[in-house]
């Protein structure tokens, strides 16, 4: 284990015992805040400089937003907690060979952007920024958090023609557990930590399971959907990908991979091929129309 890790364990597993609400506190910092930037990749550089930025400000933190094309056929792309748009790179040239801009940006926190905290609701945001500015999306392909953030952003009134989405968890009230297992920390901070995220990351949100779960009410959300898994993720476990098939039918299509892991699915060359052919089967259906 990490000692970073270890030490965080065993210094708020402890407090705990004397001063459960102190070392909830503690633990929700840390939850809160990424705990490393991202850093731009060099197989991502080509790729990251070719974009148009613009600025964009959401809960009073700087934002910047990547534009590759002249806004045509516009595909938001939304990138998951601790990582960052050009994760997208090795995506980006194959939707521009199908006529599409990609639109990303760099969440609060991550990135080039500014701040050092965001949350789901801040992605919704920014994604309904996005579309004011750009118009309807032909897609939106999601990773990890993004996804949570595009099942909530759809059912809120975000307009798109379809939904990739990549590793994510079937609800966002899953994220404290997943938080507090890596971390080592017991039930105790677990239960301080789940209050304080209700209570003050989503003030006014009754019950946070409920809202943010992605299975509820799927006729809310009536675009095709492709969900990429990888069976061994050890972030998101593969049944969140299986919740969400058994919640929205057939018209969500499963790909479950064998040694991706919960990062290195997103630049899989196979699973990059499923996700082109997903959206360009969009452009087969209107032609065929």
């Amino acid at each position: 284990m990490d000692p970073a890790v270890a030490l965080i364990r065993t210094t708020l597993n402890t407090a705990s015992l004397l001063a459960p609400g102190a070392a909830g506190r503690a633990a929700f910092a840390l939850f809160r805040h990424p705990l490393r930037r991202g850093r731009l990749r060099p197989h991502e550089q080509h790729v990251h400089a070719r974009a148009a930025t613009e600025r964009l400000a959401v809960g009073g933190k700087p934002v910047v937003a990547y534009r590759w094309g002249d806004g045509a056929r516009p595909v938001l792309l939304l990138h998951g907690w601790q990582s960052r748009a050009s994760r997208f790179a090795p995506l980006v040239p194959r939707l521009q060979a199908l006529g599409m801009t990609p639109i990303a940006f760099d969440a609060p926190g991550h990135g080039e952007s500014g701040g050092r905290t965001t949350h789901v609701l801040e992605y919704r945001e920014l994604a309904f920024r996005l579309q004011e500015r750009y118009g309807d999306f032909e897609a939106v392909v999601a990773h990890s958090l993004g996804v949570n953030a595009a099942f909530l952003a759809l059912r809120g009134g975000l307009r798109a023609g379809r939904l990739v989405a990549v590793a994510g968890a079937a609800e966002v009230s899953f994220m404290p557990a997943a938080f507090c297992a890596a971390a080592g920390l017991n039930a105790r901070v677990e239960r301080r930590l789940r209050q304080l995220v209700e209570r003050e990351m989503f003030p006014g949100v009754e019950d946070v399971a409920e809202y943010f779960d992605a299975t509820r009410h799927p006729a809310e959300i009536a675009v095709p959907i492709l969900v990429a898994h990888d069976e061994g993720d050890d972030v998101v476990p593969v049944d969140h990908a299986h919740r969400l098939k058994s919640a929205y039918g057939d018209r969500l299509e499963l790909l479950v991979t064998r040694g991706l892991g919960h990062r290195r699915i997103l630049g899989e060359p196979a699973v990059l091929d499923n996700a082109v052919g997903f959206l360009a089967a969009a452009d087969r259906t209107a032609g065929a129309a």
